[in-house]
């Protein structure tokens, strides 16, 4: 008796949470109209759950054509049944993967921005390079400013530099300091700009909870090399094919077990009553005058209770 009670009880647990999940599934596919979805749907499933149960124990006394519409509309309820559940995984799934949507789009921003300020940044050393090899030849040149002529008074080779071409370069080589220095410290800009991205992306990264949610998911993808979505409608696929099935399973289960021993019972008591016979066979020809093989049930009930 533990063990058929504790059946029913599972059968009941599976099929309730079924419901459940089959109730929220079809009130998000039908949510203009939640409540009455909700009334309709969690009549079906209890009436599907009568239904299987009457199904196996008047079998053989229904008419064929009432058998097979039976048959029928439980095989439609589990349908409707399993389609609720698959409702509900795949919009859970949904809602997740909009969720990671949005931070994938969030950190792709982040990473279309850095690509941006990396090349700003290139840019930006290129041209510090450039001024960098400009400062050093206009140095060359201004510590190479010497001008040679012959005097004509001594006629001697004088040696000396011009102040022109001296002021000139060193007019040049200020300006290219200058930007040199501003150059530095825009690619100082640049970094820093580059170095908080990268500190955001990590921050968005280990405060998304949904990767975290969705990890084992993504792992199997990798794994099987399908995409997410497959994945996740194949899983969703194998819980629905064992779920409300089992629960109408174990029901049809419980009154099996139910009737078989019934009958077990009524062999037994009918072994019991054959024997009371037996062992007063006189009571029946004495006090009632019927003869044994004609004793009524309601005889044998008399014969048990008396004895």
């Amino acid at each position: 008796m533990i063990f058929l009670y504790g059946l029913l009880l599972t059968a009941l647990t599976i099929s309730g949470v079924a419901a459940f999940f089959s109730v929220s599934g079809l009130g998000r596919l039908f949510a203009g109209a939640f409540v009455p979805v909700l009334i309709m749907a969690s009549t079906l499933e209890l009436g599907k759950l009568v239904t299987a149960s009457f199904l196996t124990r008047y079998w053989n006394d229904l008419q064929k054509t009432l058998r097979i519409y039976f048959l029928f509309a439980v095989g439609i309820l589990v349908l409707i049944t399993s389609a609720g559940i698959y409702g509900f995984l795949t919009a859970a799934y949904q809602t997740t993967a909009d969720q990671f949507s949005i931070v994938n789009q969030q950190v792709s921003v982040l990473e279309l921005k850095k690509e941006r300020f990396q090349e700003q940044l290139e840019l930006y050393i290129g041209e510090r390079q450039t001024l960098s090899s400009t400062i050093e030849q206009l140095s060359q040149g201004l510590s190479n400013n010497i001008v040679q002529y012959v005097d004509p008074a001594t006629g001697q080779l004088v040696t000396s530099t011009s102040s022109a071409t001296r002021n000139a370069i060193q007019q040049q080589l200020n300006n290219s300091t200058e930007e040199r220095s501003v150059v530095s410290q825009r690619i100082e800009e640049m970094t820093d700009s580059i170095t908080s991205i990268d500190i955001e992306i990590i921050n968005i990264n280990a405060n998304n909870e949904v990767a975290a949610e969705i990890g084992p998911l993504r792992y199997l993808s990798e794994l099987t090399g399908w995409p997410m979505n497959k994945v996740v409608n194949i899983f969703a696929l194998l819980i629905i094919f064992v779920f409300d099935p089992l629960a109408v399973s174990l029901i049809i289960a419980y009154n099996q077990i139910t009737i078989q021993d019934k009958k077990h019972q009524t062999i037994v008591f009918k072994e019991d009553i054959q024997d009371q016979i037996f062992e007063y066979p006189d009571i029946q020809d004495q006090k009632y005058g019927y003869p044994n093989k004609k004793w009524s049930n309601s005889w044998f009930r008399f014969l048990k209770k008396s004895k």
